[in-house]
């Protein structure tokens, strides 16, 4: 499940003090799930006793986000079980390496965008990924073809 700034705000402490320099609490949590803003930023959480259990709820909360990629993608390698459908189902390791993940083996090219290692998922070389650059495009095979939910992709 994607972490929503719904989410994010209701443990903010919603005062819209502005310290983050954000008008809102709200528009804070949107930019804290797009990693534009940090945690520290809300000094509140840090000054006020009374918001320690919802600076560390907050912590857990946004713990994943420490592991995104610049496209957004999170791997969650303990739900991944190694099947590589997400490896096989890239439309770029299909076009780039037609006769290995073409035909539904592991990569045969130098740099994959993933490949499975040790039995999980690892992101190889995020930067030939379609969501990533200038001319980007919203694809989710991999995450549509993982039958543990160990790929997800940030959403704000």
């Amino acid at each position: 499940m994607p972490i929503t700034p719904m989410e994010v705000y209701k443990l903010l402490p919603k005062t819209n003090c502005k310290k983050c320099g954000e008008t809102t609490c709200m528009s804070f949590a949107f930019k804290l799930i797009n990693r534009e803003k940090t945690l520290e930023e809300c000094t509140p959480l840090f000054e006020e006793q009374k918001y320690s259990k919802q600076f560390e709820s907050l912590q857990k909360l946004l713990e994943p986000l420490k592991n995104a990629t610049e496209t957004g993608l999170i791997v969650d390698e303990n739900l991944c079980v190694g099947c590589a459908n997400c490896v096989v189902v890239c439309p770029v390791h299909a076009s780039e390496d037609p006769h290995g993940t073409g035909y539904g083996l592991g990569p045969t090219i130098e740099d994959p965008i993933l490949r499975i290692e040790d039995g999980v998922v690892k992101v190889i070389n995020m930067m030939k990924c379609r969501r990533y650059g200038k001319n980007r495009v919203l694809c989710v095979a991999c995450r549509e073809n993982c039958p543990s939910d160990a790929i997800r992709f940030l959403e704000g």
